[in-house]
Protein backbone atom coordinates (compact mmCIF):
# COMPACT_ATOMS: atom_id res chain seq x y z
CA UNK A 1 0.00 0.00 0.00
CA UNK A 2 1.20 3.22 -1.23
CA UNK A 3 1.42 5.94 1.43
CA UNK A 4 0.50 9.56 0.20
CA UNK A 5 0.79 12.78 2.36
CA UNK A 6 -2.72 12.32 3.87
CA UNK A 7 -2.03 9.08 4.87
CA UNK A 8 1.53 10.13 6.52
CA UNK A 9 -0.54 13.15 8.71
CA UNK A 10 -3.40 10.59 9.46
CA UNK A 11 -3.57 9.50 13.45
CA UNK A 12 -2.17 6.46 14.01
CA UNK A 13 -4.90 3.83 15.02
CA UNK A 14 -6.13 3.38 18.44
CA UNK A 15 -6.23 -0.22 20.01
CA UNK A 16 -9.51 -1.09 20.63
CA UNK A 17 -10.63 -5.05 21.79
CA UNK A 18 -13.48 -6.05 19.34
CA UNK A 19 -16.49 -8.03 20.45
CA UNK A 20 -16.37 -10.90 18.59
CA UNK A 21 -19.57 -12.29 16.89
CA UNK A 22 -19.68 -16.02 16.14
CA UNK A 23 -19.75 -17.13 12.72
CA UNK A 24 -20.28 -20.33 11.33
CA UNK A 25 -17.00 -21.04 11.15
CA UNK A 26 -16.51 -19.89 14.94
CA UNK A 27 -18.85 -22.44 16.02
CA UNK A 28 -17.01 -25.37 14.59
CA UNK A 29 -13.47 -24.04 15.93
CA UNK A 30 -12.20 -25.94 18.47
CA UNK A 31 -12.13 -25.06 22.32
CA UNK A 32 -8.43 -24.25 21.88
CA UNK A 33 -9.04 -21.86 18.48
CA UNK A 34 -11.76 -20.16 20.49
CA UNK A 35 -9.20 -19.60 23.76
CA UNK A 36 -6.01 -18.28 21.41
CA UNK A 37 -8.90 -15.63 19.70
CA UNK A 38 -10.30 -14.56 22.13
CA UNK A 39 -6.91 -13.84 24.34
CA UNK A 40 -4.81 -10.88 22.62
CA UNK A 41 -1.71 -11.55 25.02
CA UNK A 42 -1.66 -14.99 23.45
CA UNK A 43 -2.34 -13.97 19.94
CA UNK A 44 0.11 -11.63 20.07
CA UNK A 45 3.05 -13.93 21.28
CA UNK A 46 1.95 -16.34 18.12
CA UNK A 47 1.64 -13.74 15.52
CA UNK A 48 4.98 -12.38 16.84
CA UNK A 49 6.63 -15.76 15.39
CA UNK A 50 5.32 -15.83 12.18
CA UNK A 51 7.09 -14.54 9.01
CA UNK A 52 6.52 -10.59 7.76
CA UNK A 53 4.74 -11.65 4.88
CA UNK A 54 2.02 -13.51 7.30
CA UNK A 55 1.42 -10.50 9.29
CA UNK A 56 0.95 -8.44 6.13
CA UNK A 57 -1.34 -10.84 4.78
CA UNK A 58 -3.21 -10.86 8.28
CA UNK A 59 -4.33 -7.35 8.41
CA UNK A 60 -7.06 -8.44 6.26
CA UNK A 61 -8.10 -10.95 8.17
CA UNK A 62 -11.18 -8.68 10.51
CA UNK A 63 -10.96 -5.52 11.75
CA UNK A 64 -9.67 -6.60 14.66
CA UNK A 65 -6.59 -8.16 13.42
CA UNK A 66 -5.59 -5.25 11.83
CA UNK A 67 -6.24 -3.14 14.42
CA UNK A 68 -3.93 -5.73 16.55
CA UNK A 69 -1.12 -5.68 13.89
CA UNK A 70 -0.56 -2.40 13.61
CA UNK A 71 -0.78 -0.72 17.07
CA UNK A 72 2.75 0.64 18.23
CA UNK A 73 2.87 -1.81 20.88
CA UNK A 74 3.12 -5.11 18.54
CA UNK A 75 5.06 -3.18 15.56
CA UNK A 76 7.95 -2.22 17.77
CA UNK A 77 8.27 -6.15 19.35
CA UNK A 78 8.09 -7.27 15.83
CA UNK A 79 10.85 -4.88 14.98
CA UNK A 80 12.88 -5.14 17.93
CA UNK A 81 13.15 -8.91 16.81
CA UNK A 82 13.54 -8.71 13.03
CA UNK A 83 15.29 -9.97 10.74
CA UNK A 84 17.67 -9.08 8.03
CA UNK A 85 17.48 -11.92 4.87
CA UNK A 86 19.80 -10.09 2.53
CA UNK A 87 20.96 -6.50 1.28
CA UNK A 88 20.54 -4.46 -2.03
CA UNK A 89 23.86 -4.07 -4.18
CA UNK A 90 22.67 -1.23 -6.14
CA UNK A 91 18.98 -2.39 -7.58
CA UNK A 92 20.00 -6.08 -6.78
CA UNK A 93 18.95 -8.21 -4.16
CA UNK A 94 21.59 -10.57 -2.64
CA UNK A 95 20.13 -13.08 0.08
CA UNK A 96 22.58 -14.08 2.47
CA UNK A 97 20.95 -17.59 2.42
CA UNK A 98 20.97 -18.88 -1.18
CA UNK A 99 17.68 -20.98 -0.67
CA UNK A 100 16.22 -18.09 0.83
CA UNK A 101 16.45 -16.22 -3.35
CA UNK A 102 12.79 -14.61 -2.44
CA UNK A 103 13.39 -10.06 -3.09
CA UNK A 104 11.00 -7.96 -0.96
CA UNK A 105 11.18 -6.69 -4.37
CA UNK A 106 11.89 -6.86 -7.95
CA UNK A 107 12.88 -2.80 -8.67
CA UNK A 108 12.43 0.40 -7.47
CA UNK A 109 9.45 1.28 -9.22
CA UNK A 110 7.24 2.18 -6.30
CA UNK A 111 7.05 6.03 -7.71
CA UNK A 112 7.70 6.96 -10.96
CA UNK A 113 10.90 9.49 -11.48
CA UNK A 114 11.56 10.36 -14.76
CA UNK A 115 15.19 9.66 -13.90
CA UNK A 116 14.86 6.22 -11.96
CA UNK A 117 15.66 6.31 -8.56
CA UNK A 118 18.66 4.63 -6.33
CA UNK A 119 19.09 3.48 -2.57
CA UNK A 120 21.78 5.94 -0.45
CA UNK A 121 21.13 4.35 3.07
CA UNK A 122 19.74 1.57 4.82
CA UNK A 123 18.44 2.70 8.20
CA UNK A 124 16.75 0.10 10.94
CA UNK A 125 14.19 -1.13 8.10
CA UNK A 126 13.42 1.90 6.10
CA UNK A 127 15.43 3.16 2.80
CA UNK A 128 16.21 6.69 1.85
CA UNK A 129 16.20 6.96 -2.14
CA UNK A 130 17.02 9.37 -4.35
CA UNK A 131 16.35 10.36 -8.08
CA UNK A 132 19.21 8.76 -10.27
CA UNK A 133 21.37 11.07 -11.93
CA UNK A 134 20.51 14.53 -14.03
CA UNK A 135 20.71 17.71 -12.59
CA UNK A 136 21.31 17.80 -8.66
CA UNK A 137 18.79 20.59 -8.12
CA UNK A 138 15.73 18.92 -9.45
CA UNK A 139 16.99 15.70 -7.34
CA UNK A 140 14.02 14.40 -5.45
CA UNK A 141 14.40 12.52 -1.96
CA UNK A 142 11.97 9.99 -1.25
CA UNK A 143 11.95 7.46 2.62
CA UNK A 144 10.66 4.06 1.04
CA UNK A 145 9.51 0.86 3.58
CA UNK A 146 10.27 -2.38 1.09
CA UNK A 147 8.60 -4.62 3.65
CA UNK A 148 5.36 -2.62 3.63
CA UNK A 149 5.54 -0.61 0.37
CA UNK A 150 4.85 2.58 1.68
CA UNK A 151 7.04 5.46 0.61
CA UNK A 152 6.51 9.37 1.17
CA UNK A 153 8.44 12.15 -1.08
CA UNK A 154 10.45 14.77 0.86
CA UNK A 155 9.79 18.02 0.39
CA UNK A 156 13.10 20.09 -1.29
CA UNK A 157 15.02 22.02 1.44
CA UNK A 158 14.15 25.25 1.32
CA UNK A 159 16.68 27.52 -0.24
CA UNK A 160 15.96 27.23 -3.82
CA UNK A 161 18.32 25.48 -6.40
CA UNK A 162 20.98 26.86 -4.94
CA UNK A 163 20.48 25.21 -1.81
CA UNK A 164 19.74 21.76 -3.37
CA UNK A 165 23.00 22.09 -5.46
CA UNK A 166 25.02 22.39 -2.73
CA UNK A 167 23.88 19.12 -0.66
CA UNK A 168 27.01 17.22 0.21
CA UNK A 169 25.44 14.45 2.59
CA UNK A 170 21.66 13.55 2.95
CA UNK A 171 21.12 11.28 5.47
CA UNK A 172 18.11 9.17 7.35
CA UNK A 173 17.89 8.89 11.17
CA UNK A 174 15.43 6.49 12.53
CA UNK A 175 15.47 3.81 15.36
CA UNK A 176 11.75 2.65 15.72
CA UNK A 177 12.79 2.05 19.55
CA UNK A 178 13.80 5.42 20.49
CA UNK A 179 10.98 7.45 18.10
CA UNK A 180 8.06 6.20 15.82
CA UNK A 181 8.93 8.91 13.35
CA UNK A 182 11.92 9.37 11.26
CA UNK A 183 14.62 12.58 10.28
CA UNK A 184 16.77 13.69 7.60
CA UNK A 185 20.02 15.59 8.15
CA UNK A 186 21.38 17.56 5.43
CA UNK A 187 24.34 19.08 5.27
CA UNK A 188 25.21 21.65 2.45
CA UNK A 189 27.75 23.69 1.57
CA UNK A 190 30.91 25.08 -0.96
CA UNK A 191 34.19 25.72 -0.33
CA UNK A 192 35.56 28.40 1.81
CA UNK A 193 32.05 28.72 2.85
CA UNK A 194 30.73 27.34 5.96
CA UNK A 195 28.62 24.29 5.74
CA UNK A 196 25.23 24.40 7.40
CA UNK A 197 22.47 21.89 8.57
CA UNK A 198 18.95 21.46 8.38
CA UNK A 199 16.88 18.93 9.77
CA UNK A 200 13.93 17.19 8.46
CA UNK A 201 11.12 15.94 10.75
CA UNK A 202 8.17 13.76 9.98
CA UNK A 203 6.38 14.67 12.74
CA UNK A 204 6.06 18.02 11.63
CA UNK A 205 6.51 17.91 8.03
CA UNK A 206 8.99 20.60 8.06
CA UNK A 207 12.96 21.52 7.41
CA UNK A 208 14.60 23.48 9.95
CA UNK A 209 17.94 25.21 10.12
CA UNK A 210 20.02 23.64 12.70
CA UNK A 211 22.64 25.57 15.36
CA UNK A 212 25.52 24.15 14.02
CA UNK A 213 27.51 24.79 11.02
CA UNK A 214 30.94 23.61 10.47
CA UNK A 215 34.12 24.85 8.50
CA UNK A 216 34.54 22.99 4.95
CA UNK A 217 37.86 22.00 6.57
CA UNK A 218 36.12 19.74 8.25
CA UNK A 219 35.60 16.21 6.51
CA UNK A 220 32.86 15.47 4.74
CA UNK A 221 30.04 13.42 5.40
CA UNK A 222 29.76 11.19 2.44
CA UNK A 223 29.20 8.22 3.78
CA UNK A 224 27.79 8.83 7.21
CA UNK A 225 26.39 6.35 9.40
CA UNK A 226 23.80 6.45 11.80
CA UNK A 227 24.51 5.28 15.10
CA UNK A 228 22.86 5.31 18.44
CA UNK A 229 21.58 8.94 17.58
CA UNK A 230 24.24 10.40 15.42
CA UNK A 231 25.69 10.17 11.99
CA UNK A 232 29.34 9.26 11.67
CA UNK A 233 31.64 10.60 8.88
CA UNK A 234 33.75 7.89 6.89
CA UNK A 235 37.07 7.63 9.29
CA UNK A 236 39.55 8.15 5.76
CA UNK A 237 41.89 10.26 8.26
CA UNK A 238 41.83 11.89 11.74
CA UNK A 239 39.82 14.63 13.16
CA UNK A 240 36.40 12.26 11.99
CA UNK A 241 33.43 13.55 14.01
CA UNK A 242 29.81 12.39 14.65
CA UNK A 243 26.80 14.73 14.78
CA UNK A 244 24.20 14.22 17.28
CA UNK A 245 21.04 14.30 15.66
CA UNK A 246 18.86 15.46 19.12
CA UNK A 247 21.60 17.63 20.63
CA UNK A 248 22.57 19.22 17.11
CA UNK A 249 26.38 19.12 18.27
CA UNK A 250 28.93 17.91 16.18
CA UNK A 251 31.61 16.06 17.79
CA UNK A 252 35.25 14.29 17.82
CA UNK A 253 35.09 11.06 17.47
CA UNK A 254 37.84 9.02 19.55
CA UNK A 255 40.55 7.39 17.70
CA UNK A 256 40.42 3.35 16.67
CA UNK A 257 43.61 1.78 18.99
CA UNK A 258 45.47 1.08 15.51
CA UNK A 259 45.43 5.02 15.02
CA UNK A 260 46.10 6.05 18.89
CA UNK A 261 49.36 4.18 18.68
CA UNK A 262 51.10 5.26 15.42
CA UNK A 263 50.52 9.03 16.62
CA UNK A 264 47.06 9.89 14.89
CA UNK A 265 48.31 8.57 11.26
CA UNK A 266 47.22 5.20 9.57
CA UNK A 267 50.61 4.12 9.30
CA UNK A 268 50.46 1.49 7.17
CA UNK A 269 46.61 0.64 7.58
CA UNK A 270 43.51 1.94 5.62
CA UNK A 271 39.81 1.62 6.80
CA UNK A 272 37.66 -0.75 4.31
CA UNK A 273 34.56 -0.97 5.88
CA UNK A 274 32.87 1.83 8.05
CA UNK A 275 28.82 0.39 9.09
CA UNK A 276 26.28 -0.53 11.38
CA UNK A 277 25.06 -3.96 12.64
CA UNK A 278 23.11 -5.48 15.20
CA UNK A 279 23.20 -1.94 17.35
CA UNK A 280 26.78 -1.77 17.35
CA UNK A 281 29.09 0.60 14.89
CA UNK A 282 32.17 -1.26 13.65
CA UNK A 283 35.12 -0.37 11.38
CA UNK A 284 37.31 -2.66 9.69
CA UNK A 285 40.87 -2.13 9.19
CA UNK A 286 43.48 -3.63 6.12
CA UNK A 287 47.23 -3.50 5.77
CA UNK A 288 48.13 -1.93 2.57
CA UNK A 289 50.61 -4.50 2.05
CA UNK A 290 48.04 -7.41 2.57
CA UNK A 291 43.97 -7.45 2.32
CA UNK A 292 43.86 -10.61 3.79
CA UNK A 293 44.36 -9.80 7.05
CA UNK A 294 41.84 -7.24 8.68
CA UNK A 295 41.11 -6.41 12.35
CA UNK A 296 37.55 -5.31 12.94
CA UNK A 297 36.92 -2.74 15.80
CA UNK A 298 33.69 -1.98 17.34
CA UNK A 299 33.05 1.45 18.70
CA UNK A 300 31.92 1.43 22.68
CA UNK A 301 28.30 2.31 23.24
CA UNK A 302 29.25 5.57 25.41
CA UNK A 303 30.80 6.96 22.49
CA UNK A 304 34.47 6.73 24.05
CA UNK A 305 36.48 4.72 22.33
CA UNK A 306 37.02 1.84 20.12
CA UNK A 307 37.98 -1.57 21.02
CA UNK A 308 39.71 -4.88 18.73
CA UNK A 309 36.69 -7.33 18.38
CA UNK A 310 37.69 -9.71 15.75
CA UNK A 311 41.30 -10.20 14.08
CA UNK A 312 40.23 -11.76 10.57
CA UNK A 313 42.88 -13.74 8.46
CA UNK A 314 41.27 -14.67 4.65
CA UNK A 315 43.93 -16.51 3.76
CA UNK A 316 42.35 -19.91 3.19
CA UNK A 317 39.44 -18.31 1.16
CA UNK A 318 42.12 -16.99 -1.33
CA UNK A 319 42.60 -20.42 -2.04
CA UNK A 320 39.10 -21.38 -2.78
CA UNK A 321 38.60 -17.72 -4.45
CA UNK A 322 41.79 -17.05 -6.41
CA UNK A 323 39.90 -13.60 -7.14
CA UNK A 324 39.95 -12.19 -3.35
CA UNK A 325 43.55 -11.03 -4.00
CA UNK A 326 42.52 -8.26 -6.65
CA UNK A 327 40.34 -5.76 -5.90
CA UNK A 328 37.82 -6.56 -2.96
CA UNK A 329 35.60 -4.87 -0.64
CA UNK A 330 34.19 -5.64 2.58
CA UNK A 331 30.69 -5.44 4.91
CA UNK A 332 30.35 -6.74 8.30
CA UNK A 333 27.12 -8.46 9.45
CA UNK A 334 27.13 -8.94 13.54
CA UNK A 335 28.76 -12.76 13.26
CA UNK A 336 29.61 -12.75 9.56
CA UNK A 337 30.97 -10.63 6.98
CA UNK A 338 30.05 -10.41 3.07
CA UNK A 339 33.07 -10.12 1.06
CA UNK A 340 33.05 -8.45 -3.06
CA UNK A 341 35.03 -9.93 -5.31
CA UNK A 342 34.86 -9.99 -9.38
CA UNK A 343 31.42 -11.32 -10.43
CA UNK A 344 30.75 -13.06 -7.17
CA UNK A 345 29.53 -12.08 -3.41
CA UNK A 346 30.94 -14.50 -0.58
CA UNK A 347 29.87 -14.67 3.05
CA UNK A 348 32.42 -15.78 5.68
CA UNK A 349 31.60 -16.63 9.37
CA UNK A 350 34.45 -14.98 11.70
CA UNK A 351 33.75 -17.52 13.87
CA UNK A 352 33.87 -20.88 12.49
CA UNK A 353 35.99 -19.78 9.45
CA UNK A 354 33.82 -21.17 7.25
CA UNK A 355 32.57 -19.32 3.69
CA UNK A 356 29.88 -19.68 0.73
CA UNK A 357 29.50 -18.40 -1.93
CA UNK A 358 25.62 -16.46 -2.16
CA UNK A 359 25.90 -14.93 -5.82
CA UNK A 360 27.30 -14.36 -9.16
CA UNK A 361 26.50 -11.01 -11.37
CA UNK A 362 26.11 -11.82 -15.04
CA UNK A 363 28.93 -9.23 -15.33
CA UNK A 364 32.04 -11.53 -14.42
CA UNK A 365 34.53 -8.44 -13.79
CA UNK A 366 31.47 -6.75 -11.77
CA UNK A 367 32.33 -5.18 -7.87
CA UNK A 368 30.08 -4.30 -5.77
CA UNK A 369 31.07 -0.62 -4.73
CA UNK A 370 31.46 0.05 -1.09
CA UNK A 371 27.65 0.91 -0.70
CA UNK A 372 25.76 -1.92 -0.57
CA UNK A 373 22.51 -1.55 2.13
CA UNK A 374 20.89 -4.13 4.02
CA UNK A 375 17.87 -5.13 4.18
CA UNK A 376 15.99 -5.60 7.27
CA UNK A 377 12.50 -6.54 8.01
CA UNK A 378 9.63 -4.00 9.49
CA UNK A 379 6.32 -2.65 9.77
CA UNK A 380 7.48 0.50 10.64
CA UNK A 381 4.34 2.98 9.30
CA UNK A 382 5.18 6.21 7.19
Amino acid sequence: MVSTRAKIKKTQATFKTYPSHPSDSDQQSTPSGALVASNDDLLTEILLRLPVTSILRFKSVSKHWQCLLTHKSFTLRFDNHSKSPGLFAGNVYVPFHVENSNPPFRSLDFCFDPRGIRIEQSCNGLLLCCSDGGNRSARKYYVFNPTTKQFAIIPSVPGGRNARKSIIFMGLAFHQTLCARYKLVCFLGRLEKACRIQIFSSETWTWKVSIESFSTNWPYFFNGVYWNGAFYCYPFHPGHSYFNVETEQLQTMPLTPRMEASGDRYHGLVPVYFGESGGRLHLIEAAYCNSLHLVVCEMLSDHSGWFVKYRVELDELAGAFPEVNGWMCYRFYDTFMVLSIPGKMIKYNVHDKSFEHIFSFNDKKHVVPLQAHRYIESLASL
